[in-house]
């Protein structure tokens, strides 16, 4: 067997194993109990989150899970396949060598070590790390950082490792979304404004120095630069905040409560930040900020789908590892 100049190891959020309250409750378990993406102090959260959360939440989140399954498993996990296998390919083509790919979720299944035994199994002594998340964010990136180093804690042989903390102004990425907006106007027509709705965090985690918001600004800036938007034509919105503190503003389902209200006939919605259909895309932005849309008097809602495997995106992927792995080949 030849051996490979390094490995890739693709990794995103997670997903529950099975569409089932049981399934949901362990992954969210792990999940909200990472401090990075809940800060409050353990003595606070612990009963929070095992007395009252993973009490209630999991057969609520279990029933949406299942309104998005699809016969590969989550949404998550069939786009992140796809990317992998994808990106294997695209890999041996430009570099002329077999580049081994594994995916990996900070949280549940397949796990860092897993992928990290399949990396090591093909022969690869330096991995490249790919965090799927375009801005930069404590919550996010840094717990996949978190999550990598944990995993290497047993390791007798720690391999070489290099990552990337986002991609969020790329051309390549800039120029994916640009084409799949492009591409869903040209099949269903255009909206009165274009709505780019980002997973928000609290504002203190930007008073703090998080520079996520900034970038999910920046990048909402660039393609609508990039698609000749008027500054009345798009807006910037943060979704998924629970909570009583405040979050980055303005929050996705006011602002579409307001354009409701206000007789906006029709609003399309993407979500840069994700860089594969989940259960916040699909669940949440598809279906229920659209009633809120409708709800409030808005006529159509349209969803413009995340990049998943299109082959432009796989393309920026590409790019991404041959530019941050000179010397390995």
């Amino acid at each position: 067997m030849n051996t490979p100049p390094f490995g890739v190891m693709l990794v995103n959020l997670g997903t529950p194993e099975a569409p089932q309250a049981s399934a949901v409750r362990a992954y969210l378990k792990e999940f909200l109990w990472d401090r990075r993406v809940v800060d409050v102090p353990r003595l606070i959260w612990w009963p929070i989150l095992n007395g009252v959360i993973l009490r209630i939440r999991p057969a609520k989140v279990a029933k949406a899970y299942a309104s998005i399954w699809q016969d590969g498993g989550s949404p998550l996990m069939v786009y992140s396949k796809a990317q992998r296998k994808a990106l294997e390919a695209a890999l041996k083509d430009s570099f002329g060598c077999d580049i081994p790919v594994a995916l990996a979720m900070t949280y549940g299944k397949p796990t860092m070590e897993e992928a990290g035994q399949a990396l090591r199994a093909a022969g690869a002594e330096n991995i490249f790390l790919l965090p799927m998340y375009p801005q930069n964010s404590s919550s996010t990136t840094a717990a996949v950082i978190d999550r990598y180093a944990k995993a290497l804690k047993p390791c007798p042989h720690v391999p070489s490792t290099r990552w990337i903390n986002g991609y969020h102004t790329h051309p390549l990425y800039i120029g994916a979304l640009k084409a799949s907006v492009e591409e869903y106007w040209s099949r269903f027509g255009r909206g009165d404004r274009l709505l780019m709705s980002f997973h928000g965090v609290p504002e203190r985690y930007e008073r703090k120095g998080d520079p996520y918001p900034r970038q999910c600004r920046e990048t909402a800036a660039a393609l609508a630069a990039a698609l000749n938007l008027d500054d009345d034509q798009w807006l910037c919105a943060f979704q998924s905040r629970f909570g009583r503190e405040e979050w980055v503003k303005p929050y996705t389902d006011e602002t579409l409560k307001a354009w409701g209200s206000a007789g906006l006939e029709r609003v399309d919605v993407i979500s840069p930040a994700f860089a594969a259909d989940c259960l916040e895309t699909l669940e949440e932005i598809d279906v229920e900020n659209r009633e809120i849309f409708n709800e409030a008097g808005g006529q159509e809602y349209h969803y413009i789908p995340c990049l998943n495997d299109r082959p432009d995106h796989i393309e920026l992927l590409v790019d991404l590892v041959r530019s941050n792995t000179g010397g390995w080949v």
